[in-house]
């Protein structure tokens, strides 16, 4: 049996709006909260659904910078996503956009912005906006199954601060 998370996720997309919000408190302080999402080794530990792997083919967080990974599942299948890095602010924010490569048409871009705000006790709060091209979009990636991967993402993340692996 699945035990709840102590700190819930929580994934809005409103009605006929091109944007999708993500805010999640974490118990760790907002410094490693945000090394988290910008060291590779961290990241290829926690981002994504638990049953996939994941390969970090390129990843420089910095102004200017581009990502791109790689997830695959046990019967061989790939997934691969790509965006560029426009602004990283530490510890407040991080600008960038995302790209599911293997839609059928190139160009549904996403425009995403991550804030990290300290809390009282040395916890964060971690809010990122997400806006689409469209509409459609939006409704094609929330149909998707993102938040089980969203969820399952930042639950791994809450494990590795539970075990003390990133400091």
């Amino acid at each position: 049996m699945k035990t709840t998370p102590k700190n819930q996720t929580i994934i809005t997309a409103e009605p006929g709006k091109q944007e999708v919000f993500v805010t999640r408190e974490f118990d760790a302080p907002r410094e490693l909260v945000f090394k988290a999402f910008t060291d590779a080794k961290l990241i290829a530990r926690w981002l994504g659904p638990r049953e996939l792997k994941m390969k970090i083919e390129k990843f420089e967080p910095k102004n200017g910078g581009s990502y791109r990974y790689i997830h695959s599942d046990e019967a061989g299948n790939s997934f691969a996503f790509s965006g560029v890095i426009h602004e990283v602010t530490f510890p407040e924010r991080i600008i960038q956009t995302f790209e599911f490569e293997g839609l059928p048409e190139r160009g549904h871009v996403v425009l995403e912005t991550a804030r990290f705000e300290a809390l009282p006790n040395g916890r964060t709060k971690f809010t990122n906006q997400s806006v689409f091209q469209s509409v459609a979009d939006r409704d094609g990636m929330v149909q998707s199954g993102m938040e089980r991967g969203v969820k399952d993402s930042y639950e791994r993340l809450d494990e590795l601060f539970e075990q003390g692996a990133i400091k």
